[in-house]
């Protein structure tokens, strides 16, 4: 009898783990590049009364949407190498968009195949070299182009005419309706170039927003006068560095051969241009020739170029999230239509923020909070109550781990971030993270923003810009939530500021931060001479 018992009870384990596995959730992460929460419309933005993302709005009602959740470095290559691998930059060594990723590092798509999963991604994948722990891949060579995109497959290199968003969703969808392996649970990283520079729309978006006026940010004419030098010596404003032509379109056709405005100008729609279709050049011309017009007849100056430069290029970013947006609601319906929903994790994020014209500039980089701020709104079927919201401080650091519990994976002791299902399932952790760690590593480059770390807790920042000289910043978020007012070297302040360096200092430790954070001694001065 009590062997019998034995027996039937290591059967009836037998069977609960297989239950188990078989109940596994398929995970679907939809990932965009440079989408701000503020152009979303469930973070409740400034840019919220245009509608921007309905689909993405209706999937934060049916999930949970984190209010402050941030990136570890505000760039597109390695805010991708801190998610798969789990740790900071300077442990993963993707550091900048200038490294190469070393895909022979665990990472953690490797870590779900061995567990059972099938992994795949398509998109852009911005990390060199051809990705691995992935069943199937697509990706982006570098940035991408928005139109007629040359993609990587495992089998070569080959161009696949159409618009990128549609491309890189024409192929999810494809993958789960022929190549998915249905005895296995899967996760599938779909991630789209949009809204990346140059801001390109989708033909049937080219008119979208042409009957309204974007809402200016409040700090659309900031001139950074309590900001640290580096803020008023970087190449990212609307007013000086955006380029009419290059990055607006003014005039720009195929055969255009105008000089750029700036040295490090990224011409990359004006290439794309030259392999766009004669129909796809028509449409685009009828779209953007009647605007070109009507600017040239205008001859605006001084703020009133700085207001039609930045309608101009909020609605082309707006226009390019529309397409992001639609790609959502495509993949959900497959999912539905293959009777997958029920048990499919959907979640929703981008590598960073973005400046929409916020302190007058565009791009990321900084660790102030536009660009520090990143989405991720989570639909967990039967887990995250509907239409909640989490106040957590959360990063990029804690999506492997998040990832591997949900499927039931081991999460490796030297990741360095913290899985999210406790919050998921409606727990709050009393020994949840208090502050977050940021660094920033590429200069000279691009932008010319300087190298920066810093450490932001629920309510106050702290940001360190040690390439050139010494210069602090501290702020209070909740005082002044658009960090106009530094408080650093204030006397009145030296408690807070004496606090937040020494928990600054313990994050570094804790993290294992071993680069060259040494202050420099080279001055502000000193550096825009050799510019």
């Amino acid at each position: 009898m009590k062997r019998f018992i034995t027996l039937f009870s290591l059967l009836t384990g037998l069977v609960m783990m297989a239950q188990a596995k078989s109940e596994r959730p398929n995970i679907l992460f939809v990932f965009t590049d440079d989408h701000a929460p503020h152009a979303i419309g469930a973070y409740n933005g400034w840019l919220k009364s245009v509608n921007p993302t309905p689909v993405i709005d209706k999937l934060a009602k049916e999930g949970m949407l984190f209010e402050k959740s941030f990136c570890s470095n505000s760039i597109c290559g390695p805010s991708r190498a801190v998610i798969l691998s789990g740790k900071h930059s300077h442990k993963n060594g993707f550091m900048n968009n200038g490294n190469s990723f070393d895909w022979n590092q665990q990472i953690f798509p490797k870590i779900l195949r061995k567990n059972g999963y099938q992994t795949a991604i398509y998109g852009k994948s911005h990390l060199k070299g051809k990705p691995q722990g992935f069943d199937d891949w697509a990706v982006l060579p570098g940035q991408g182009l928005y139109y007629n995109p040359d993609l990587i497959f495992p089998d070569g290199r080959r161009r696949v005419d159409g618009y990128c968003t549609d491309v890189v969703t024409d192929l999810a969808v494809n993958w789960l309706k022929e190549k998915r392996d249905k005895d296995k649970p899967f996760m599938m990283m779909v991630q789209h170039k949009a809204p990346h520079r140059n801001w390109m729309p989708a033909l049937r978006h080219l008119d979208l927003y042409d009957d309204i006026t974007i809402p200016e940010p409040p700090t659309l004419f900031d001139k950074w006068e309590d900001n640290a030098p580096p803020a008023r010596h970087q190449e990212l404003e609307i007013d000086r560095h955006m380029d009419l032509n290059y990055d607006l379109f003014v005039d720009l056709t195929p055969k255009f051969n105008q000089p750029p405005s700036q040295k490090r100008q990224d011409r990359s729609a004006w290439h794309n241009m030259k392999r766009m279709s004669q129909e796809q050049l028509t449409k685009w011309r009828a779209a953007y020739g009647p605007k070109d017009e009507a600017f040239h007849k205008a001859k605006l100056k001084g703020k009133d170029l700085v207001r039609w430069k930045f309608q101009r290029y909020a609605k082309n970013y707006l226009r390019c999230v529309k397409g992001v947006d639609e790609s959502i609601g495509r993949l959900q319906d497959t999912l539905k239509e293959l009777g997958l929903d029920e048990n499919t994790v959907v979640i929703y994020s981008s590598d960073q923020g973005f400046y929409i014209g916020d302190h007058g500039w565009y791009d990321k980089r900084w660790m102030y909070e536009e660009s520090l701020m990143m989405p991720f709104i989570i639909k967990w079927p039967g887990v995250t109550k509907p239409g909640s919201r989490n106040k957590k401080l959360i990063q990029n650091l804690d999506y492997a781990e998040t990832f591997l519990e949900m499927a039931g994976a081991p999460i490796p002791s030297d990741m360095q971030g913290r899985s999210l299902v406790p919050l998921l399932k409606g727990q709050s952790p009393d020994d949840w993270r208090k502050s977050i760690y940021y660094h920033y590593y590429e200069y000279p480059s691009v932008h010319m923003v300087p190298r920066h770390y810093g450490i932001r807790t629920q309510r106050y920042k702290l940001m360190h810009f040690y390439q050139f000289g010494n210069e602090w910043e501290l702020y209070d978020l909740k005082a002044d939530p658009d960090e106009l007012t530094n408080l650093y070297g204030k006397p009145e302040h030296a408690k807070l500021q004496k606090r937040m360096k020494n928990r600054l200092a313990k994050l570094q430790k804790h993290y294992e931060e071993d680069s060259d954070i040494s202050e420099k001694p080279d001055s502000w001065k000193a550096q825009m001479r050799g510019k």
